[in-house]
């Protein structure tokens, strides 16, 4: 055991253990959620980069002597590459401070190790040199920031993965026709292409938001330590820590043009969830789309067949659901719920800080990851194996009443209407009626009612402007 001590006592911390007193109380004031920050290891590697750049920069400016310097960056380094796994105990919903003590303490313990060959902070402490020049305040914001940016590299990835399949989907099916719906109920004619080529425009569309979003996530307030004015710091530390964590990091960081307002305002964590709501509701609605097109299979829409993965019932035998679509909504439920944790924890900043960070923390970094690893299951297991029911696609084409559209365009909206109740009442398609009211021929039926027509809007105007002319004569 070695003995730590902090401004409330002292407690015995065994002497494997890199994290010190702090870490330990923090550990035992806070066991509320079974989950801690290392589920997290992007936002733990993120708070290293900012310890090697502040290191790096207080070195360059003279702040700190270089063998010290060199010795946090080689912890900070370990900690990135997972060799400290386990020294990361801290409930997800603990303060800032919290964490930043923790890395702060490991870098210290091993930054010393590295030194002297031992723990303790003898030569390296770890709010006096690791700490150096920052705060919670500008350390923990700028890590979760840095954080967004990677887990946005990560699900703009997966969304393109899904795009390029979207995109293979709708050529695949551009010439199965099959029938539109609206309010549920049957409408006009549509290719199964068409409709995935909607599914690909939205998720393009998300990969924009997601990229706008993530250029957002490069404005930092880190250098402005506890409330913005930069106290504690050494002249020209605020320019070199910049220079040293983009080249670190590999990120276009940016200093805000007013780091107080970083301090004072979270609006851009706001941005970020949004963006995620926004592809989380985009996915849902996919994913419900299929699960009704995929309904039946004798009994439902039966359009289209998903990749079958594993027996859905205990009782009925043969049944089979749509998991994955099923996944991805329970997902997208979650996601919306933390766009609302994190909303409240962004409106209920005071004053010159806000300190509701660790819901939010803990709500964003949880709807990435769910929706990244979402993603690629949704693509893999789902969208890539799904297949056409061409026949049963066409039969529905072929009888829907709304067909008489057309018919509305070419004879006008009561004639159309007239031919659509008959239909109705006979139980048959709108070519047998509109022919046996002599409309039209039956050679014209086949030209004017073909469903794939229907879905060309040129070939559909020519149509309807060539029967209107003959209509004329």
């Amino acid at each position: 055991m070695r003995v730590e001590h902090d401004c409330i006592g002292e407690m015995g911390i065994a002497d494997e253990l890199y994290y010190g007193i702090q870490t330990e109380r923090a550990r035992q004031n806070f066991p509320v959620s079974n989950t801690t920050y290392e589920a997290y290891p992007i936002f733990l590697n993120s708070i290293a980069l900012l310890k090697m750049a502040a290191a790096k920069a207080n070195e360059e400016i003279g702040a700190l002597p270089s063998d010290i310097a060199c010795a946090i960056c080689q912890a900070a380094e370990e900690i990135i590459a997972g060799k400290h796994k386990g020294m990361f105990p801290i409930d997800v919903f603990s303060g800032g401070t919290s964490v930043n003590m923790n890395t702060n303490e490991v870098i210290a313990n091993r930054a010393n190790e590295i030194l002297t060959g031992r723990k303790g902070y003898e030569k390296v402490h770890p709010n006096t040199h690791v700490n150096m020049g920052q705060s919670t305040n500008d350390v923990i914001p700028a890590a979760i920031e840095i954080s967004c940016y990677y887990y946005f590299q990560d699900l703009i990835s997966e969304l393109e993965c899904l795009s390029n399949a979207l995109a293979e989907k709708t050529k695949e099916f551009n010439d199965v026709v099959k029938i539109a719906r609206t309010c549920l109920q049957d409408a006009v004619p549509i290719t199964l292409g068409q409709e995935f080529s909607g599914y690909y425009t939205l998720i393009e569309r998300q990969v924009r938001f997601c990229k706008k979003a993530q250029e957002a996530c490069t404005q930092l307030s880190f250098g402005g330590s506890a409330v913005g004015t930069c106290i504690g710091t050494y002249p020209g530390y605020l320019e070199a820590v910049y220079r040293h964590l983009e080249s670190i990091s590999k990120i276009p960081v940016k200093c805000r043009e007013n780091i107080i307002d970083g301090y004072q305002n979270d609006d851009g964590f706001l941005l970020v969830s949004a963006t995620l709501k926004s592809v989380a509701t985009g996915i849902s609605k996919i994913s419900r789309d299929f699960r009704l097109m995929s309904s039946g299979p004798r009994a439902g829409f039966n359009e289209i067949r998903l990749p079958s993965l594993q027996p859905g019932s205990s009782i009925m035998p043969g049944k089979i659901n749509p998991v994955i679509p099923e996944l991805m909504n329970h997902i997208c439920y979650q996601v919306c719920g933390n766009d609302v944790a994190v909303t409240m924890a962004v409106e209920a900043g005071e004053l010159d800080l806000n300190v509701w960070d660790a819901p939010l923390r803990k709500c964003i970094q949880e709807s990435f990851v769910l929706l990244t690893n979402g993603l690629k299951l949704f693509t893999s297991k789902c969208v890539e194996g799904i297949t056409a029911n061409r026949e049963v696609c066409r039969s529905y084409a072929e009888n829907s009443l709304a067909n008489a559209t057309v018919l509305s365009a070419i004879f006008g909206y009561e004639k159309g209407t007239a031919i659509v109740k008959e239909a109705y009442e006979n139980n048959e398609s709108i070519k047998v009626t509109a022919v046996r009211n002599k409309l039209l021929t039956k050679e014209d039926a086949e030209i004017v009612l073909d469903p794939m027509v229907l879905t060309d809007q040129k070939k559909c105007s020519e149509i309807v402007e060539k029967y209107k002319k003959s209509l004329t004569k």
